[in-house]
This record gives structure tokens, C-alpha cells and sequence, in this order.
């Protein structure tokens, strides 16, 4: 989904009462565990989790929270991704969490997750300054818990390890650990990071490299981390690569890859990866309400590493790019080579003794039509940077071709339609004004309902006067 409609979906549930908030998040947590809907789901539930992070850093005092592994792994929140959501460099696993705390409360630091928990509960709600104290100094505790289990060892430190939690659960707890020790200089970056990134120009480059100039935050493992709070913050999330462009001072791959900035490019390339497979589920699910957005954001995202970035066509990320482009390619092309047997399916002058009496057109399936029309209408312009110039081009004169033909037919037809087809002529008539209103716009559609109405009117009177 592209940054306009994020910022619109949050504004509609930053409107919710807190009760009818935690009532989504509940529901869509649900449905995630189910394995229900997990692409719609993870994008609510990140929209909700971060409205409610604003607004409890917001109240003052921030209010207290039963959960303690909820604090111990708050400075986590920004880097958690959903169950059955992809995972890049830079992200954990959100269910991989509660393995962990019950881990640690069992046998990586028992009595001090014993003494977190009593501490927290005698105190009184608004000792909010002593939570985060304690909560500071446990996550001290668990990042050596975890480097102690994960560090060189044998057969038994293996064993160790598998009572973490399954295989996924180990492969995000060196990262947890890992964000868990530096969580003052994650903290340091979140407060000077510009709130919104519009246009990552050069003056917010160095405003962006200031603030990650942070000596804790540039390893291999952490910058990553850094570099997913930039992403968040931004109009378009891809122009991240410009980052990596400045460090490496080149545009080409090669050194733009040879340094620790090289993981924007790979973050890019995924989070461009994860837009094409919700706008595949989209259009299998037939949801077009996103997907010019999501065109939008794809369109740009290729354009932009394909013109700013050297990449060569045998290497890893330009094989990513080219099997991204192939994606989307695909999917669009096959659903806008179905979409002229909908219209005609719709329109079709089937000779008056085929109609049976009382047959409709279904306006569902009408709408549905409508807006696979407008689909192909959004594709032709983003077209030739998803590899669909020509069947878009193609698509779309046909279909004004055989649309305008058809409503002219249509029309003539219903001067002289029998009255037991002339409802169903007269749908089909309003069918076609609609694909008209889409394919030449506003005053063709109203010249061709004037048409209709007069063709109506002319027959009414020649039958009269016969």
C-alpha cells in the first residue's frame, strides 16, 4: 500500500475510541494466528501498534501496562513484522517474542524476571519513570542472557538453544539481543530523526547520516535496524538507496554493495517485493481500491533503483529487480487480457428469442467491470516500467473500440425492442454508459444516457401513435 493510503488508514483509526482499537487488534491478531487474511491484518495491526505508541508516548504520565514482557520488549516495536509476513535485514518476528520472555523467565535469567515482575507490582500507577528503570536495566540483563546462549559452543549450548523455541524463534534472537544492548542509542536516533522524510534530498541525507553517525548502530548487524526507523519515516520508502549512493560515493553496485549502506538497497529490493505480492493478492481477491496506489509505489520504486543505481543484470539485487518487474508484469497482464471478455459478456446483442423473460443484468458484476476497466485505465500509466506497455495499449483501445460500438447498437436497439427484453436491453444500455463514463469520461457517458432516454421516449410515442 502506498504512503497516501497509510496515511489515510491511520487517520480513520487514530478516530477510533482506545476500546474499539483494542477490539481491531485483538481480532486481527486472531485472524493472523488462523492464517486469515495475513496481508490485510499485518498492515492494520502496524498502522494500530504505532497509533497507540504515539499516543502513549504522548500522555504524560505514559500509562502503565500489566504486561511485562510488553516492556521489556518495547524498544523492539519499530523492527516487529506479523506472523506470515516476509522478514528482510532489519526486522524480528513479533511471535517470536513470547518464546523468548518464557525462555528467559525459565532459564535464561529467572530471578531477575522474578524480581521485575514483583518490583512492577507494588508499584503505584504513576511511577512511570521507575518502570522504565527497571524495564532499562532487564533488558540489560536479557541482551546478556542471549549473547551468553548464542555465543561459541558445543553440543549442549545446542540444546540450549532448541528450548528457546523453534528454528525461527532462534534465528531472531541474536537480533534481539542485539537491538535489547543498544536500546539508548535506538532511542538517541528516534529523537533526532526528522519526523517525516517527503524528499530525500541532500539536505536530509545529512540529516540522516548525522543522526546514525552512532558508533553502536554502524556494525553489520545494527545498521540494518537503523536503517528500517529511516525507512518508516518516509514518503517513498525506496529513495533509501540513496543513502547507500552517498556513502559509497558511486552509483554502481559494486561499491554501493561493499559497503554496510549496501543493506538499504537489499531492504528496498524487499519491501518493493512485499508491495507486488499484496497487489497480487489484491487483484486475485479483486480489491481495486489500493492497487493505483500500489502501482504508484511499484512504478516509482523501479524507476528509481533502475535509473539511480548501476545495477548489472547477472547480479544478485539486479536478478531481484528483474523477477520483481516479472512479477507485477504478470499478474497485471493476466488480469487485464480477461477483462474485454467481462465487458462483452455484459454488452453482448444477443438476439431477442435467447433472452428469457425476466433476465437482469447483475450490478455487481456490472461495478465489478467498472472497475476493472479503470484498472486497465491506471496500468497504462505506469505501463512501460512494469513491462505491460503492450497489452495495456492494446487492452484499452479495444475496449474503447468495442464499448463505444456496442453503445451505439445498444441504443439504436431499444427503439424497437420488444417489451418483454426492453429492462434487460435498457441494463445493458446503462452498463455501457458506465463503461463509457470510465473509458472517455463524463460527457460522452451523459450524451449517450441523453440517447438512451430519447430512443426511449421516440418508441413510447410511435407506439402510441400506431
Amino acid at each position: 500500500m502506498s504512503q497516501t493510503s497509510i496515511e489515510r488508514l491511520r487517520e480513520y483509526l487514530a478516530q477510533l475510541p482506545p476500546q474499539a482499537q483494542a477490539l481491531l487488534m485483538r481480532e486481527f491478531e486472531r485472524a493472523l494466528e488462523r492464517g486469515q487474511d495475513t496481508a490485510v491484518a499485518t498492515l492494520v495491526l502496524e498502522q494500530l501498534r504505532k497509533i497507540v505508541r504515539k499516543t502513549e508516548a504522548e500522555e504524560a504520565p505514559p500509562p502503565r501496562t500489566d504486561d511485562p514482557s510488553r516492556l521489556l520488549f518495547h524498544v523492539l516495536e519499530p523492527f516487529l513484522v506479523e506472523a506470515g509476513a516476509p522478514v528482510r535485514v532489519g526486522q524480528i518476528r513479533r511471535t517470536s517474542l513470547h518464546p523468548i520472555w518464557q525462555w528467559l523467565g525459565r532459564d535464561g535469567a529467572p530471578d531477575k524476571v522474578s524480581e521485575f515482575e514483583a518490583a512492577l507490582a507494588r508499584m503505584p500507577a504513576d511511577s512511570a519513570g521507575q518502570v522504565e528503570a527497571l524495564a532499562s536495566k532487564l533488558q540489560a540483563v536479557a541482551a546478556d542472557a542471549i549473547f551468553e546462549l548464542t555465543g561459541p559452543g558445543g553440543g549442549d549450548k545446542s540444546r540450549a538453544l532448541a528450548r528457546v523455541g523453534p528454528p525461527n524463534v532462534i534465528e531472531d534472537l541474536y537480533a534481539i539481543g542485539a537491538v535489547l544492548q543498544v536500546r539508548d542509542a535506538i532511542a538517541t536516533v528516534n529523537e533526532k530523526l526528522p519526523r517525516f522524510l517527503r524528499a530525500f534530498g541532500d539536505s536530509q541525507i545529512a540529516a540522516v547520516t548525522s543522526a546514525l553517525n552512532i558508533p553502536a548502530l554502524q556494525t553489520p548487524q545494527m545498521l540494518p535496524f537503523a536503517l528500517s526507523m529511516v525507512v518508516q519515516r518516509m514518503t517513498a520508502p525506496w529513495q533509501i538507496i540513496r543513502l547507500a549512493i552517498k556513502i559509497a560515493a558511486s552509483d554502481d553496485e559494486i561499491r554501493v554493495a561493499a559497503t554496510p549502506y549496501g543493506a538499504a538497497v537489499t531492504i528496498a529490493l524487499h519491501d518493493l517485493s512485499r508491495i507486488a505480492a499484496i497487489l497480487r493478492m489484491d487483484i486475485k481477491r479483486g480489491h481495486f481500491d489500493n492497487v493505483a496506489d500500489n502501482l504508484k509505489t511499484l512504478h516509482d520504486g523501479v524507476r528509481g533503483l533502475r535509473t539511480e543505481l548501476d545495477l548489472r543484470n547477472d547480479s544478485a539485487w539486479g536478478k531481484q529487480l528483474t523477477s520483481i518487474r516479472a512479477d507485477i508484469s504478470n499478474a497485471l497482464q493476466s488480469e487485464i487480457d480477461s477483462v474485454p471478455g467481462r465487458v462483452r459478456r455484459i454488452l453482448r446483442q444477443r438476439p431477442e428469442k435467447d433472452i428469457p423473460p425476466g433476465a437482469r443484468i447483475d450490478s455487481t458484476e456490472v461495478e465489478e467491470t467498472v472497475a476493472l476497466i479503470d484498472f486497465v485505465a491506471t496500468c497504462r500509466n505506469y505501463a512501460s516500467e512494469l513491462a505491460i506497455n503492450e497489452v495495456t495499449l492494446r487492452t484499452y483501445s479495444d475496449l474503447q473500440q468495442y464499448v463505444e460500438r456496442s453503445t451505439e447498437q445498444l441504443v439504436q436497439s431499444l427503439r424497437a425492442a420488444d417489451h418483454k427484453v426492453r429492462t434487460y436491453r435498457q441494463q445493458q444500455v446503462q452498463a455501457a454508459i458506465r463503461f463509457c463514463q470510465v473509458l472517455f469520461g463524463d460527457d460522452y457517458a451523459s450524451l449517450m444516457s441523453r440517447a438512451a432516454e430519447n430512443a426511449l421516449t421516440g418508441e413510447r410515442k410511435s407506439s402510441r401513435a400506431g
